[in-house]
Formats: C-alpha cells, sequence, structure tokens
C-alpha cells in the first residue's frame, strides 16, 4: 500500500511562485512514475507535468518555462516548483505514484492565485 501527502498549496497573488511536494510512504521504487495532474472548479482533471519510469519529464504546454518538477528519492517525494502563476492555475492540485498494482493519488492541495 502507498500513501501520499501533499503539501504546499495556498493562496497567492498573480506573478507569485509556491512550491508543492508529495511525500510518499510504504513500499517505493525511484523507478516509479510520478506527476501531478489539477483540477479546476468545472472542469476535467488535467496533466500538469510527470517523471516518467524511464525518467523522461512531460510537462502540459500550460506549464512549461513556468513549473519544474524534481524529485528527492531518497525521500520519497517529488516537489512542483511553479512559478509565474496566473489566476488560471487555480485549482486543485493532486500528486500521483504508479506502482506494479496500480496508481495512487494523494489527497489534493488547493492552489488559488488571485489578487
Amino acid at each position: 500500500q502507498v500513501q501520499l501527502v501533499e503539501s504546499g498549496g495556498g493562496l497567492v497573488q498573480p506573478g507569485g511562485s509556491l512550491r508543492l511536494s508529495c511525500a510518499a510512504s510504504g513500499s517505493i521504487s525511484r523507478l516509479y512514475g510520478m506527476g501531478w495532474f489539477r483540477q479546476a472548479p468545472g472542469k476535467q482533471r488535467e496533466l500538469v507535468v510527470k517523471i516518467t519510469t524511464g525518467g523522461n519529464i512531460n510537462y502540459a504546454d500550460s506549464a512549461k518555462g513556468r513549473f519544474t518538477i524534481s524529485r528527492d528519492n531518497a525521500k520519497n517525494t517529488v516537489y512542483l516548483q511553479m512559478n509565474s502563476l496566473k489566476p488560471e492555475d487555480t485549482a486543485v492540485y493532486y500528486c500521483y505514484i504508479d506502482t506494479p498494482s496500480g496508481r495512487y493519488w494523494g489527497q489534493g492541495t488547493q492552489v488559488t492565485v488571485s489578487s
């Protein structure tokens, strides 16, 4: 069983920055793919960025140049550094991990970008 705990969300002004964290517990392999999705009110959940099992990183077009994903395998933690935030980035952000037994999700953390 894998558990994911997210933190770091909050309210930020347009142009500001936030860093989200996702700590995984349980039987974790550094080879597992991890990433972040987000879901805005009234919209479908969408991929923000992912690290594949091969170590490749794929960003959504909306995240390129502004968001950076990183991973600390020693801490079983993945981070999402978000810069130059826009009101349209407002959403609940969910991290996930892909394991041989399936995909696990965190509980979500709210990010609100507003003046």
